[in-house]
């Protein structure tokens, strides 16, 4: 076999790119799915378009002998295991769309497993360094009430950073303690608050947000009174990171990551877990059985006798 089925290859994703525009246009406009999510299943289906062509073979009419065997060379050429992943991905994708709409009687790909990935844990923080970040904004000042409730907000419904910077004045519900996310692809989800963030967004609707905007439906307004933007927030955070003395290389995620790692060590189910993250598949969140199995292991370091 060769390599002319690349994604890199141009002239085969031009070729290639009319049998599976319906999907594509299904992913975006009726699944939600991001332009940037559309395109990278775009070129992947390209590349196995264009390698489908070279052995005289139409896409929709793959079947998982064909689909193994593309695999099996991508490996063998040194493609990145991520990347094949991901191809297969976008496949598994494109063949159930097929399934559903009829236009195919079987799925090609369900045999097919993922390859291994090596995964990099996520960055997280313990539950005191937790503690000394969401204690690090002044009390005294509007912006600082109003990064105290972002921060108890942030960490314990695990929200990501776009999320929260974009909640509005109706999205929480103080007597029930439940806030309504509007995460990726559009999708909606409720998570419960806890007492403590419940207690200091109470504090910062009362005495911080009249002082910041007097009009508008932003929950957590800018110091101009207009929705705040992910990259100011994050800045506020780092900063509060760096005058407590904690990492300065914290993510986007970490507070979100945090939340996740510290259920998932206090026994809380992953299919729990995933609901409250917004995650479409489980996979995703399997990661954090990761972390948890790694801090077991430094607990039993530190503290056996023979560790």
């Amino acid at each position: 076999m060769t390599k002319t089925g690349r994604a890199k290859n141009g002239g085969s994703i031009a070729k290639s790119a009319a049998p599976y525009q319906p999907f594509l246009d299904h992913l975006l406009l009726v699944e939600r799915l991001s332009a940037r999510t559309v395109e990278s299943y775009g070129r992947d289906l390209a590349a196995l378009s264009g390698w489908a062509g070279e052995q005289s073979l139409a896409l929709a009419d793959l079947g998982t002998d064909d689909l193994r065997a593309h695999l099996d060379w991508r490996m063998s050429a040194g493609y990145k295991a991520s990347s094949t992943a991901r191809l297969l991905t976008a496949a598994k994708r494109y063949y159930g769309y097929l399934l559903n709409e009829k236009q195919r009687s079987d799925d090609p790909t369900a045999p097919l497993l993922r390859p291994r990935l090596s995964r990099p844990l996520p960055k997280s923080l313990s539950e005191a360094d937790v503690d000394v970040l969401l204690g690090a904004p002044n009390l005294e000042d509007p912006l600082g009430l109003r990064d105290k409730a972002m921060l108890e907000l942030l960490y314990a419904a695990g929200l990501r950073i776009s999320e929260l910077v974009g909640l509005t004045r109706d999205c929480v519900n103080l007597r029930q303690g439940l806030v309504r996310v509007t995460g990726k692809g559009d999708k909606e989800r409720i998570v419960p608050m806890g007492e403590e963030a419940l207690h200091w967004l109470d504090q910062y609707l009362k005495y911080g947000r009249p002082a910041l905007i007097s009009d508008g439906d932003v929950l957590f307004p800018s110091q101009r009174g207009q929705q705040m933007t992910r990259q100011t927030f994050w800045h506020r955070i780092k900063r509060y990171a760096l005058e407590t003395g904690l990492s300065s290389e914290l993510s986007p995620h970490t507070l979100r990551h945090a939340f996740a790692t510290h259920l998932v060590n206090h026994g809380a189910d992953l299919r729990v877990v995933q609901m409250l993250l917004g995650h479409a598949d489980l996979s995703t969140t399997q990661i954090y059985t990761h972390v948890a199995r790694e801090r077991l292991k430094q607990f039993h370091g530190k503290h056996h006798p023979r560790g």
